[in-house]
């Protein structure tokens, strides 16, 4: 027991109080915090210490995400107008190359580091031609920081650069961003016009979390997007294998964004050609083609800043979705097929079975975060606006069938929302066990407790009657549906809530319906 102390504090009490403050005095002496304390890391250390804040991750997205870092800057160079070709080659050693025709790094020595151009942009984050500006070599360009390169050379195992210009072939290598050889070298052959880049990497496996192994497809469906936005750019994928086996594709697409939307809706019935304009406005360039089709109830919007597809949309979108529901809207309000001059569709009734390819090249693209996946300038916003309403309003004019089976589209899809509105109300308040009616042939339990309850889903009316047979009629619960309810791939919401397969799901399961949100 305690005993009482002086002022009535008990002893034991007190001798707990020393111990603890003890302890926290020793915890702070161990933590302590001054300028011995604070870590200094040199050059791409920090790179390698922290990778996924440059790459998103070190599993294969962040390794994938190398190899777009080096096939963005090839990019760059095309859009400058000065590479047509890129070779990417997965090596069989698990190295990967990326080669362009286009002016290649410089290799003079750099007045700021006195070191060569090329040591300088592969071992100093933040160094680049790209930042705009007099200085600028790039009036687009999707690289921005000055990081790409550097990064993918702090998280390989080696990396090989060569660079020809000037009649010369330049090598250096690396390691872990580190240079292991100076800059070298070689006199080209008189006749000889070789003139770019070439990036050769091997990821280092000390970085990575998962085995160092390039997916063919993932890299390609990237290549096809960029040779679909560069339509006078030829891009080559080649996977060597050590069986001698060699996978060679070749992107090269002169339709440019109309035939990426074309290629895109290659399986599905088209209500009228690809539309597509253009608009050049304080330096920033605005690409659309878009095309609705009868058979799909969804859409299809893909944005694109400086070749970088944004992923999580950016003011480019918000722009096109804005303009485009306001500019269907205005035409309805005058189509005799809108006989209900109140009603006003969303943008997602407007944008429903619609495919969407917009591109914009911006002089100074303010990304989120170094991985690029959302565009933020507020200025892109109000050009698209206006480039889209100008456009497709001409568009339309110029072509009422069009204007007229778009209507009548996005009519129908006001007109299903409803009628899935309305399907929705009938089962919202159905509950599994306190129901008016059993749905279809459920054969329900005798307990009404949901937590020792349980429901078996079988196909066809002969495996429910050998089911039940088995069944404990206490807590257990049959319920036969038909095989192969509904492909909803190709069917509107409305229909899959009329199917009575699925309203017997949802009743015997008691499941929730959906909210209902309109967005712009």
């Amino acid at each position: 027991a305690a005993v009482p102390g002086r002022n009535g504090v008990a002893v034991r009490a007190f001798m707990a109080s020393t111990a603890a403050s003890d302890a926290m005095q020793e915890k702070r002496v161990a933590g302590e915090y001054t300028a011995a304390n604070v870590q200094v890391l040199e050059a791409l250390d920090g790179v390698r210490k922290r990778p996924g804040m440059y790459i998103g991750s070190t599993g294969p997205r962040g390794l994938h995400h190398l190899v777009y870092e080096i096939l963005d800057n090839a990019v760059d160079e095309a859009q400058a107008g000065y590479a047509t070709e890129i070779n990417v080659v997965f090596h069989d050693d698990n190295s990967v190359s990326v080669t362009d025709n286009g002016r290649g790094i410089p290799t003079d020595i750099h007045p700021q580091t006195k070191k060569s151009c090329v040591e300088t942009v592969l071992t100093l984050m933040h160094a680049g031609g790209k930042f705009g500006g007099s200085t600028s070599s790039y009036s687009v360009a999707g690289g921005l920081h000055g990081v790409g390169l550097s990064v993918v050379n702090a998280l390989s195992e080696a990396l090989e650069v060569t660079v020809c210009r000037d009649g010369k072939e330049y090598r250096q290598h690396y390691s872990r961003g580190k240079p292991l050889t100076t800059l070298s070298s070689t006199t080209l052959p008189d006749e000889s016009s070789r003139q770019g880049s070439c990036i050769r990497f091997w990821p280092d496996k000390e970085i990575f979390t998962t085995t160092i192994e390039f997916d063919f497809s993932t890299i390609s469906s990237r290549i096809r997007e960029l040779a679909f936005l560069n339509p006078e750019l030829t891009i080559t994928l080649t996977k060597e294998e050590q069986d001698a086996q060699v996978q060679h594709n070749e992107y090269c697409y002169a339709g440019g964004l109309v035939e990426y939307v074309a290629w895109l809706n290659n399986d599905k019935k088209p209500l009228h050609d690809p539309i597509a304009f253009r608009k050049e406005l304080d330096g920033i360039i605005v690409d659309v083609s878009l095309q609705w089709c009868s058979d799909s109830y969804s859409d299809t919007v893909l944005g694109y800043a400086n070749s970088i597809r944004t992923v999580d949309g950016g003011t480019h979108i918000e722009g096109l979705k804005t303009s485009l529901t306001r500019t269907i809207n205005s035409f309805a309000k005058k189509s005799k097929i809108m006989k209900d001059k109140d009603i006003s569709l969303s943008g997602e009734h407007v944008r429903e079975g619609m495919t969407c390819i917009i591109s914009v090249k911006v002089p100074n693209p303010e990304f989120e975060g170094q991985t690029k996946t959302r565009l933020g300038n507020p200025e892109v916003r109000r050009i698209v606006e206006q480039s889209v309403q100008e456009n497709l309003t001409e568009y339309l004019e110029l072509h009422p069938d069009v204007l007229d089976s778009i209507l009548s589209k996005s009519l129908n899809a006001l007109k299903a929302a409803l009628a899935a509105k309305r399907a929705r109300e009938l089962v919202r308040t159905k509950s599994v066990l306190k129901s008016s009616s059993l749905p279809g042939k459920l054969a329900d339990c005798a307990s009404s407790n949901p937590a020792e309850s349980e429901i078996f889903i079988v196909e066809g009316d002969s495996a429910g009657g050998s089911a039940k047979q088995g069944r404990d009629r206490k807590f257990q619960a049959i319920l036969p549906l038909r095989g192969k309810i509904l492909n909803i791939e190709r069917r509107d919401e409305a229909a899959m809530y009329k199917n009575e397969e699925i309203q017997n799901l949802i009743l015997g399961l008691g499941l929730g319906v959906k909210v209902h949100v309109v967005l712009f």
